[in-house]
C-alpha cells in the first residue's frame, strides 16, 4: 500500500474515533444487555408476549420487547417512534 494512502485511511479513522467519542451514546450497555437476553428468550422459545401470552417468533418484536423492558426500568433508552396516524380529515372521509 502507497505510503500517502496509509496516512489517509489512519486520518479517516482517527476522525470517526473522535466524532464517536464526543457523540453521545443513544442506549445504554444495560438496555443492550435487555434487547439481547430478549433475543435469546425468543431463540430458544421462552419469549411471549404480554396480553395475549404468544411466543413471540419475530425478531423486531424480541428487540422491541427487550427496549420496553429497559425503558421501565428507567434505562437510557430513546422514545419509542411515534405511530403515524391518519389525519382528522381522512378519518371524517372514512366514516362516511
Amino acid at each position: 500500500m502507497p505510503a500517502e494512502l496509509s496516512g489517509c485511511l489512519r486520518v479517516a479513522t482517527d476522525h470517526a474515533s473522535s466524532r464517536e467519542a464526543t457523540m453521545a451514546r443513544k442506549y445504554s450497555k444495560s438496555s443492550q444487555r435487555k434487547v439481547g437476553r430478549a433475543l435469546h428468550e425468543m431463540k430458544s422459545g421462552e419469549l411471549h408476549s404480554g396480553r395475549s401470552g404468544a411466543t413471540v417468533k419475530s425478531r423486531k418484536q424480541a428487540i422491541a420487547i427487550g427496549l420496553a423492558e429497559a425503558r421501565r426500568e428507567g434505562k437510557k433508552v430513546p422514545p419509542p417512534p411515534r405511530s403515524s396516524s391518519r389525519s382528522s380529515s381522512a378519518h371524517a372521509s372514512a366514516r362516511h
